[in-house]
């Protein structure tokens, strides 16, 4: 039976000929090309798993494919019984490195080099594995002792700008080693998913997708590529191209929690209706909602009264009663005109959502928390390093600080645009790290 060239990667992986970096390379440049041939590498994988009496240099390409598809240990298991060559010993480090066994890794990367695989590859590979392993400064010297043109290579750069990031470096030089890295390669899944998760972090959506999307294109992708690519298909409405990143993530992670609640509610969200100018009005009217009402001049009583109040936001005041106001010390008719006149300046009215008020919630008065409290209450929400998903609900709800997340109710952020339950749980395991909660929990 002839093999068609629709079929070029079950050729590749049933041929009885030479297999090492070139045939791989073919191979996850084929997938990334056409994702549909992943199919085709199970399939191939299914055939060799069936073969009487394999080879140790068979065994080695099934252990390789296995890498390929995810199948980590299965990878470990029968590379660890294959040729003992030095393919076999580096991948075998990079399923252990996938696996999280940063030690293994590492022996196997040595019997690589050992065996004869390439010193400058399996140097960035130890790098790799001591990054992951938490041990930094090992990983800088290891990249420094390279030299010569592997300095100049996408994967050198790109795991330079990874040390360099984990340890807290300048941002702006990690950016542009990134972009070096992605100028030498522009197909280096790991600089592109780099440098798109920081223009991401910067809320440029459009340059970050174009780069997600590039990453996106290669084999193996990140996982964190395809997920914060899925969410910003989902912030576009495009569902189905959401549905298909967090397809990819199952593919190779069938039991990955969040791809798994992503896809979930990708795949329902393809036939829901959708008004589009009620979602505009409701997004115009979260923005002003999140308006700080010290933006404008207000008597300094009212100011202080206010601050004692915990009302930081537009949003707080239509929550709040004229009762509630003026049951405050030294709050007056004089300061409810004022705080009126203030609102309907932006069309709202004093208790205008006061139904969702709940008397049980904590109110923070400045004056009866520590300076280390307050600090903490006025550091920026991207401290708490959120995801994709729930970052953008942050920015659609007008909310910067920790102290302005923290008056939010969960239900408040539910309310939020793709903003569901993974998400709320996650808000909720982030402030609990700093000892906070949001009101009404």
């Amino acid at each position: 039976m002839s093999i068609g060239t629709e079929s070029v990667v079950k050729q590749i992986v049933l041929s009885p000929s030479a297999f090492g970096p070139n045939e791989i390379l073919q191979i996850t440049s084929a997938i990334g090309r056409n994702y549909s041939s992943y199919r085709e590498l199970r399939e191939a994988v299914q055939e060799l798993e069936v073969q009487p009496n394999r080879s140790p240099a068979t065994q080695a390409r099934l252990g390789v494919c296995y890498y390929l598809l995810g199948r980590y240990s299965d990878a470990i298991n029968t590379l660890t019984h294959a040729d003992g060559g030095a393919l076999t010993h580096f991948y075998l480090g990079k399923a252990y490195l996938s696996l999280d066994r940063y030690a293994d890794a590492l022996t196997a990367y040595e019997s690589a080099e050992k065996a004869g695989y390439s010193r400058d590859e399996v140097t960035l590979a130890n790098a790799e594995a001591l990054r992951y392993s938490g041990r930094l400064q090992e990983s800088l010297d290891t990249l420094n002792r390279l030299s010569g043109a592997v300095e100049q290579t996408a994967e050198y750069l790109y795991q330079r700008a990874a040390t360099t990031a984990a340890q807290g470096g300048n941002a702006t030089e990690v950016v542009a080693l990134l972009e070096r890295a992605v100028a030498t390669n522009e197909n280096h899944a790991g600089a592109l998913f780099g440098l798109a998760l920081e223009n991401d972090r910067h809320g440029n959506d459009r340059y970050a997708r174009e780069l997600y999307e590039k990453a996106a294109a290669q084999f193996p992708a990140h996982v964190g590529t395809l997920v914060n690519l899925g969410v910003l298909y989902e912030d576009m409405q495009q569902y189905e191209k959401a549905r298909q990143c967090f397809r990819r993530v199952l593919d190779a992670y069938p039991d990955q929690p969040r791809a798994r609640l992503f896809y979930r509610d990708a795949d329902a969200s393809r036939d829901m209706y959708y008004d589009e100018e009620a979602r505009r009005r409701q997004d115009r009217l979260s923005q002003v909602l999140g308006i700080p009402v010290t933006d404008f001049e207000l008597s300094v009583r009212s100011r202080n009264c206010l601050q004692k109040m915990g009302i930081m936001t537009l949003g707080d005041l239509a929550r709040t009663t004229e009762q509630d106001l003026l049951a405050s010390k030294n709050f007056g008719e004089t300061s409810l005109v004022e705080i009126h006149e203030m609102l309907h300046s932006k069309g709202l009215e004093i208790g205008q959502f006061a139904e969702q008020f709940r008397e049980e919630e904590p109110v923070y008065d400045p004056e009866t928390l520590s300076p280390d409290e307050r600090a903490m209450l006025d550091r920026p929400i991207a401290e708490l390093n959120l995801s994709v998903r729930a970052r953008k609900c942050m920015v659609r709800l007008g909310l910067s600080t920790i102290g302005e997340l923290v008056r939010r109710t969960g239900d408040d952020l539910l309310e939020c645009k793709n903003f569901g339950v993974t998400s709320l749980n996650e808000v909720r395991e982030k402030l609990t790290i700093q000892n906070l909660k949001l009101r009404g929990d």
